[in-house]
């Protein structure tokens, strides 16, 4: 971490002072560079060669009474700037967040299975397979609870005015969409623990056919968007251990004579890790995606849903991770490989890719 500046607040404090800090605040930069090397089986792929550079601004500060406040800027990959977020984390009343689509509630745990590096649809193969979001990708208001007992439960609450996916700066607003107010419940229970149960859920506001005329494209939908979550990690010594659950309704109603779209997908994962040494790890795990589709609903006009849909063939992702790290250099290693991939039925890739990072 390295401190790049240092702002004497305190000189303030005279005639024409009438606030008060504890302590002066600063401002840290921390970063990390990774170098990659990818190669996917059977494809002509181009350059293999790839990298990524990320640095955080964190300017943080200390109020009467010992309360902490931060503001959080991040720099990813080539990006402007990826994600911003102002937060208070209080004596009494948890962590309050306000956050520029940088996660947050159900996004948080999109994936929370053990790995030695990345969650098995992220290793280079360009899987992109559904994933359970919430209020997560949109400005947002994030809180955690305190903590409760020695095991670290805590409940995560956020909610946004339009989950729309806009994240809007200075003096602005969001664009229009069909979709509303989104909520978020994230129960985290004994996350420190041996066994660790998280439980969550999300629903977001789009229009009713009972009660709008609204359409998004062609299409039209017969309920609020929801998306739920359960997952079960272990962990016993050196072992790490866990397989989890989700679900996104998106309630979708098609026209007859137009294209057939996703209503909801249904998601499953699990995964090992070992950590063989202080150093060096170990893991495989796996994601199963279903993506379902609504038939048209024969009325043509009719804003009721035929309820009824065609499955599609699971996408699969598996894949086995190895990481070591030695000083402030990390090494890392993905052989994985995906069936039906991009929910493209008998469409296969596999796919191997190196990693080296350097923090600072």
């Amino acid at each position: 971490m390295k401190k790049i500046t240092k702002l004497g607040l305190s000189a303030l404090c005279g005639s024409l002072a009438t606030i008060s800090v504890a302590n002066a605040g600063s401002i840290d930069v921390t970063g990390s560079a990774h170098l990659t090397w990818t190669s996917l089986g059977g494809e002509t792929t181009g350059n293999p060669a790839g990298m990524k550079s990320n640095l955080s601004f964190i300017g943080s500060g200390e109020l009467d009474g010992g309360q902490t406040f931060a503001l959080t800027i991040a720099h990813t990959d080539q990006s402007t700037f990826s994600a911003s977020e102002i937060a208070l984390t209080t004596n009494n009343i948890g962590k309050l967040t306000l956050s520029n689509g940088n996660g947050g509630g159900l996004g948080s745990y999109d994936d929370t299975m053990p790995t030695a590096w990345e969650e098995s649809w992220d290793t280079g193969l360009a899987a992109a397979p559904d994933k359970i979001g919430g209020v997560g990708s949109t400005m947002h208001l994030n809180w955690i609870s305190p903590t409760v007992g020695e095991k670290g439960t805590k409940l995560v609450l956020a909610y946004t005015p339009q989950n729309d996916g806009s994240t809007p700066t200075d003096k602005t607003s969001g664009g229009g969409s069909h979709l509303g107010k989104g909520f978020d419940a994230v129960l985290d229970l004994r996350p420190e623990a041996k066994l660790n149960l998280i439980l969550g859920y999300s629903v977001t506001e789009q229009p009713h056919p009972e009660n709008s005329n609204e359409l998004n494209g062609n299409y039209r939908f017969h309920g609020n968007k929801e998306e739920a979550l359960v997952a079960l990690k272990y962990k016993l010594g050196p072992f790490s251990l866990g397989g989890q659950y989700s679900a996104e309704d998106l309630k979708t109603t098609r026209y007859e004579g137009q294209a057939e779209a996703a209503d909801y997908y249904i998601n499953n994962a699990w995964g090992i890790a070992l950590n063989i040494n202080d150093g060096l790890s170990v893991s495989y795990g796996e994601h199963r995606s279903n993506k379902v589709f609504t038939q048209a609903n024969t009325g043509g006009t009719s804003r009721e849903p035929q309820n009824k849909w065609t499955p599609k063939s699971k996408q699969q992702v598996k894949s086995t991770q190895v990481g070591y790290t030695i000083g402030g250099v990390t090494l890392k290693y993905a052989d994985s490989s995906s069936t039906n991939h991009g929910y493209s039925e008998g469409k296969d890739r596999r796919g191997q890719t190196l990693s080296i990072g350097i923090a600072f």
